[in-house]
């Protein structure tokens, strides 16, 4: 006879456990302690089994009825109820386990041992600000190509229009390596490129953050000219163009607190333009104090020190140390945009340091100041990423 809540909720603990029976194979144990447990009994491929329902209480009669009609479905279709609830635990466990991030985490952790520890980090700190917080615990066969979308056009809206680009080529990697090890179906980062804004077209060669090491270990075991080694790597760490670097005069500079203001004249947009210094660059600036301290121009020409060096002698130094139509002076500004937009540096500070200045930014209101404390903290991060890869090398 079927069981009723008002004889299970009467049912008292005996001296040994006993059983009420519900029919067609559910049963409640009634454990000497009182516990009353729900047991599903039946029979697959001619062998006895027996499944948990739960305790009664936060699994009612009626719910452990439900559970018994499914197990019998089930066996109809000659599925063991037992073996589908253990597929389905694990079910839950991957699923778990194929998070964007959990699987982005371990596509890093699989190449990175074939990149530099700065760039490896780079990378992670990618996706760690730009797609880890909004996509991060979704399974990542369950991300539709719109999700994906919606989240770099976000990066799109900040005015990083090429780390858009980037993001979406990394999660394109993290879905391939997902599809890859059977976790996904589709990769949905290929297909978005045309819906994204293109990146303006650089025509500077430029380097990419795994490429510097290599290159500043080429560059440190250069031996022709000091002073235009030395403004090879002060251009790298200020992100300023060549002509602003090569026509710099030594009344610009303030060494004791690290600050570098151009006068409008000599700025493209005609307004002047406040440089922070990091501390390796007020060393190489201490450096050539001692070998052109005596002339007005910090980079005085070879043959007339009242002139400029030449406008070609910074790309010369990178064609003879073999990196012709790899990078230019130029294109060290693209490096620098490129890798302080992949670390989520504010754009605003990213722009400003590189004068990239009309007459209606920064709210309409120009103040060659402004940002000054964040880019002194950005340019410092910049620096010390360079020179790591000048003391490791």
């Amino acid at each position: 006879m079927p069981l009723s809540d008002i004889q299970i909720k009467r049912a008292k603990p005996g001296e040994k456990p006993y059983t009420l029976n519900d029919g067609n194979g559910l049963s409640l144990l009634i454990e000497t302690s009182g516990v009353k447990g729900w047991r599903f009994r039946y029979r697959f491929a001619g062998k006895p089994k027996m499944i948990s329902f739960g305790v009664y209480g936060p699994v009612t009669l009626a719910e452990a009825r439900a559970k018994r009609e499914e197990a019998r479905s089930q066996l109809a279709k000659g599925i063991n109820p037992s073996e589908a609830r253990k597929a389905g635990k694990l079910a839950q466990l991957s699923t778990a386990g194929n998070t964007f991030k959990a699987i982005a985490l371990e596509w890093h952790s699989a190449k990175k041992t074939s990149w530099t520890e700065n760039y490896a980090q780079s990378v992670l700190r990618l996706l760690e600000l730009n797609i880890f917080p909004f996509l991060g615990e979704r399974a990542i066969d369950g991300i539709t190509p719109l999700e994906l979308l919606l989240v770099l056009q976000k990066i799109e809206d900040r005015g990083a229009i090429e780390l858009a680009s980037k993001v979406r080529q990394r999660c394109g990697e993290v879905f391939r390596y997902a599809v890859i090890t059977g976790r996904a179906t589709y990769n949905p980062a290929p297909d978005l490129a045309s819906a994204l804004q293109t990146p303006k077209r650089n025509h500077y060669p430029f380097l990419m953050a795994d490429e510097l090491p290599a290159f500043i270990t080429t560059l440190e075991n250069y031996s022709g000219s000091v002073v235009t080694k030395l403004a090879t790597k002060l251009l790298m760490l200020t992100g300023v163009r060549t002509i602003e670097l090569r026509a710099a005069k030594w009344e610009e500079f303030d060494l004791d607190n690290a600050l570098w203001e151009i006068p409008a004249e000599r700025m493209k947009m005609k307004r002047p333009h406040l440089v922070p210094l990091s501390t390796q660059a007020v060393s190489i600036l201490r450096q050539l104090e001692i070998l052109t301290g005596r002339y007005q121009l910090v980079f005085p020409g070879r043959n007339n020190a009242s002139k400029p060096m030449s406008e070609g002698s910074i790309n010369k130094v990178l064609k003879l140390i073999g990196y012709h139509g790899k990078a230019t002076g130029h294109g060290f500004r693209h490096t620098m945009s490129t890798i302080l937009h992949e670390q989520g540096f504010d754009s605003a500070w990213i722009e400003m340091q590189l004068a990239h200045v009309d007459k209606n930014s920064i709210r309409g209101t120009y103040n060659h100041a402004q940002y000054l404390d964040g880019r002194k903290e950005m340019m410092h991060w910049y620096s010390s990423l360079i020179f790591n890869f000048s003391q490791n090398n």
